[in-house]
């Protein structure tokens, strides 16, 4: 439904709608259909006057490993592409944190890059036992304009969310869990996520959708503060050479 990209699959359980990120067998790595089908996503569940709550999740066994490779290696290389993605990045950002309808993200395999950016902007998060958040952005030579810098500080510390962003270390579960990046570690977060959306559907509809957006005003005046300045850090970034060096030996590492 939707009319997206094959890459993003909406599907109807009544009021729910689950969100498939769907490239398993590239373990749901964000090229440019997946990322421009996200960008438009957000304002689809907001006009969907049946929607009242959303699940999230990926295809396969990961939430998603990030950036494709080959996916970034064009970025460096076509201007207007970058241009496109980086305007749709922050339409993500902002889609998310004014979306009408709660979000729960079902983390079921790693989150990488924009996988755990959208972890970081969802409404209340499950994480499979296995599974970790990790944002590797500072890793390939990039500044994370969609990344969880943006919104770690209002999850938890700012000298860990600093070691993490930095650093691009893994997160595993439990230390997620800990640092208040996610809610839950659980053994099956697609059925935990759709439970909780069960419970969010017998609550009064406007009380829900309105205090949603209460608490989501912190969120987005904190975005609105740092999203100008990153995403033109990370236009830049992209056009460096430790950048260019680090994508051409990780390409040539998967050829």
């Amino acid at each position: 439904m939707y009319d997206l990209p094959d890459e993003i699959q909406v599907e109807a359980d009544g009021p729910i709608r689950i969100i498939t990120l769907n490239r398993p067998d590239a373990l749901n790595a964000v090229n440019d259909a997946l990322h421009t089908g996200l960008a438009g996503l957000w304002s689809k569940l907001n006009d969907d006057r049946q929607a009242r709550v959303a699940v999230l999740t990926g295809a396969g066994k990961a939430f998603s490993a990030g950036g494709d490779f080959a996916y970034l290696d064009e970025l460096g290389k076509d201007a207007e592409l970058r241009t496109k993605t980086i305007a749709h990045g922050r339409d993500i950002v902002l889609g998310m944190a004014r979306c009408r309808i709660p979000v729960i993200a079902a983390i079921n395999g790693p989150a990488v890059g924009l996988g755990c950016s959208l972890v970081s902007l969802s409404d209340v998060a499950y994480i499979a036992e296995t599974a970790y958040l990790k944002d590797p952005h500072v890793q390939v030579g990039l500044v994370a304009a969609d990344g969880g810098p943006l919104t770690w500080p209002l999850h938890t510390s700012l000298l860990l969310a600093k070691e993490y962003a930095l650093t691009g270390a893994k997160i595993p579960a439990e230390r997620a869990r800990e640092m208040g990046l996610v809610n839950h570690v659980v053994a099956d977060p697609l059925s935990e996520a759709l439970a909780c959306a069960k419970r969010i559907l017998e609550l009064p509809r406007q009380a829900v959708e309105s205090t949603k957006r209460l608490l989501n005003l912190h969120l987005e005046r904190a975005v609105l503060a740092t999203l100008d300045y990153a995403t033109t850090a990370e236009d830049l970034s992209f056009q460096t050479e430790e950048f260019r060096t680090v994508i051409a030996a990780l390409t040539r590492g998967r050829d």
